[in-house]
């Protein structure tokens, strides 16, 4: 646990820092291109316009809807200095696609309160981009995550152009590859069945 002059210090860093009100930062790297992001603290306000106020012309966030089995889309407008659905959010426990259609990496810096005790996530059946609600690093299960038979994460590498799968299966009660995800990453993930992924977090 770090006081809040060491946060200032290192908010460099792309690992979460706390101070000893659960206030964090996350730096999170954007490379070109396509990947999957996540907000995983709680801020003032969980609009978009709010969390990604700068970023290069043409950045567009798209964001899984279960039930319409398509896209929600927002882009920024450089030039105007704004969102086109100023009222989307991202909240922790959701991913979202994100594009980065400049040449260069950039980096956002999400500031705010670390999710604390009975945190909680529900996860409908089919397909969902979604995150760790706490930001942490690690295999799913050492994140708590309880996978179920049929479950799939899809882990989208850049680099590659493609998604990392991995499969579990409840006979071998294993997975085929086991997924392990990054602060401020989402992720897809299949289930067969509605569940929930629960865990209690303190940063003491």
């Amino acid at each position: 646990m770090l006081g809040v002059a060491s946060i200032v210090a290192a908010i460099a860093q792309t690992t979460p820092v706390y101070s000893v009100n659960a206030v964090g930062y996350i730096n999170v790297p954007v490379p070109v291109g396509f990947s999957i992001i996540a907000n995983q603290l709680i801020a003032a306000d969980m609009k978009i316009s709010a969390l990604f106020p700068s970023v290069p012309g043409g950045t567009t966030i798209y964001k899984f809807n279960n039930q319409k089995n398509g896209y929600e889309v927002n882009s920024y407008d450089s030039d105007f200095k704004e969102w086109s659905d100023a009222n989307m959010t991202l909240v922790p426990g959701e991913g979202a696609f994100i594009l980065n259609a400049s040449t260069a990496a950039f980096t956002v810096t999400f500031v705010g309160e670390v999710p604390q005790g009975d945190v909680s996530l529900d996860i409908p059946a089919g397909f969902s981009i979604i995150s760790s609600k706490v930001p942490q690093a690690g295999e799913l299960e050492s994140l708590a995550y309880k996978p179920t038979g049929g479950d799939t994460v899809y882990r989208f590498d850049n680099a590659a152009k493609g998604y990392k799968v991995s499969s579990y299966d409840a006979d071998f009660q294993e997975w085929d590859s086991k997924p392990s995800v990054n602060v401020g990453e989402g992720f897809f993930i299949l289930k067969k069945t509605a569940d929930k992924w629960t865990r209690n977090f303190s940063v003491n």
